[in-house]
């Protein structure tokens, strides 16, 4: 039964990992209620603890960076009105921010996020070896191969998916 909620903890916090700036980060407001905190008192604790966080820990968005993850993340919209701007935390800064709430959720929930960081680059580096794979056969076809060519296309597409249109919602 543990197993379960570990796997749909961990999904939830993939959900919530952003690429920003070539890092793989979860914003202070996601982290803050992993942690089961208010995201003043986590930005409270990481300001009191400073030196613990250097550049490669967490950084601060920009106003325009900010415009972008509130306009991409539906669930992070309340950002839009808040005047202060959000702090982005990369694995290590996510484990730092947990030992100094130090309050036994914000430990607990550390380790289910660094899972969801090491299954994520798991996941690329799976992609990458495939994606690499793939593009040897093809080197090694000839030209009247073209059935195996096809498959080789059909396999590329399934590696990039283009998400579909949102559906608009009727009524309520």
């Amino acid at each position: 039964m543990g197993s379960k909620k570990a796997i749909i903890v961990i999904g939830n916090i993939e959900q919530r990992i952003l690429l920003i700036r070539g890092e793989k980060v979860i914003i202070d407001a996601d982290l803050a209620e992993f942690y089961g905190v208010a995201t003043k008192r986590l930005n409270e604790q990481v300001k009191r603890n400073k030196n613990r966080f250097p550049d490669d820990f967490m950084f601060q968005l920009i106003a325009e960076e900010k415009a972008e993850v509130v306009a991409n993340c539906d669930h992070l919209s309340k950002l839009k009105f808040s005047k202060a701007l959000p702090y982005a935390f990369t694995e290590h800064g996510a484990i730092m921010a947990a030992s100094v709430i130090n309050s036994p959720i914000a430990i607990e929930m550390s380790v289910f996020v660094v899972r969801a960081f090491v299954k994520l680059r798991q996941t690329i580096a799976q992609h990458k070896e495939l994606a690499r794979k793939i593009a040897q056969l093809e080197r090694g076809l000839s030209e009247h191969d073209s059935q195996i060519q096809s498959l080789f296309q059909a396999i590329k597409q399934l590696l990039n998916p283009k998400l579909p249109p949102k559906k608009r919602r009727i009524g309520f």
